[in-house]
């Protein structure tokens, strides 16, 4: 008899799982998972999951991605860019670029978007515009012709400001911009790289901060960010034969637990919905330490 019970209790805890939404499934598989304040899954443009992906957040560097954007709109990509003062004294994460230094827009987009270099960003901003100031009034005209209607920027860098806010919901919308831009898809998706000053005389090792990266199968972006106000962000996607799936997390506990746990969701159920016999089984998911 107690082997009888055993068995039906067995069987209703394996249907439970199965009949769960993805991520509640995930959540019973992985002890581990806990939801950050607001996030937004996408699998081939159309919304997985998501949760107060309209409540406005500090996104910390996350914000580089519109820098970017707006780079690439506005300049050459071997257009030779002189470090001004401003941004070698830019503070947080940086390369330690010298004023009046000279290096390429491509190497200083690579900086930006791999290392969340400040000083690079700001250097693009203020050679793109002539000063950071400027540079934030075409960051915020981009936001409205994209519609992004909750986001608003307030320097390139992603420092917290009371003025600077986004949603998950728009930074979704933003990142499928910016990846329509083969360079910026190709520097996001490289683990490591060495770029140069003009004249050789310095040069700079670029370790991409996104830990998904050659970790995480299919991992191809995209941009990471943390600051105090904002926590632990970050922009995830990955690709994996005709699916393609774009995480959004904002202030999370444990980014590196939580974005694999929502990736492996949505392709679970995307291959699920595919017809995929093995796509209703969802594994635990490991850390990406």
């Amino acid at each position: 008899m107690k082997i009888f019970s055993t068995n039906i209790s067995s069987y209703v805890s394996l249907i439970c799982l199965l009949l769960a939404p993805p991520f509640l499934a995930d959540a019973a598989v992985s002890p581990f998972y806990n939801p950050p304040a607001a996030y937004l899954v996408q699998v081939n443009g159309q919304v997985f999951r998501q949760r107060n992906a309209h409540t406005r957040r500090a996104p910390a560097s996350l914000t580089k991605i519109m820098t970017a954007l707006i780079v690439m709109e506005r300049c050459n990509l071997d257009e030779v860019v002189v470090v001004s003062r401003g941004a070698a004294r830019e503070t947080g994460s940086r390369i330690g670029l010298r004023g009046g230094e000279r290096l390429k827009v491509r190497d200083l987009l690579a900086a930006t978007l791999m290392a969340s270099a400040n000083d690079a960003a700001r250097a693009l901003a203020d050679h793109t515009c002539g000063n950071q100031k400027d540079f934030v009034v075409q960051m915020n005209a981009r936001a409205r012709a994209l519609h992004l209607d909750d986001t608003r920027f307030s320097n390139a860098c992603g420092h917290d400001s009371t003025r600077l806010y986004t949603t998950a919901h728009d930074l979704a919308i933003l990142t499928e911009k910016a990846m329509q831009h083969p360079f910026l898809a190709k520097v996001v998706a490289r683990r490591d790289m060495r770029i140069y000053t003009v004249n050789g005389k310095r040069s700079f090792y670029l370790r991409n901060k996104n830990r998904l990266i050659g970790r995480y199968r299919g991992a191809v972006g995209v941009k990471t960010g943390t600051t105090p106000n904002a926590g632990q962000c970050l922009v995830a996607l990955a690709e994996r034969e005709d699916r393609r799936v774009l995480v959004v997390i904002m202030h999370a506990r444990n980014r590196w637990r939580t974005a694999p746990a929502m990736l492996d969701a949505a392709f679970a159920a995307s291959s699920s919905a595919a017809g995929n016999s093995n796509g209703n089984r969802i594994k635990e998911t490991q850390e990406i330490r």
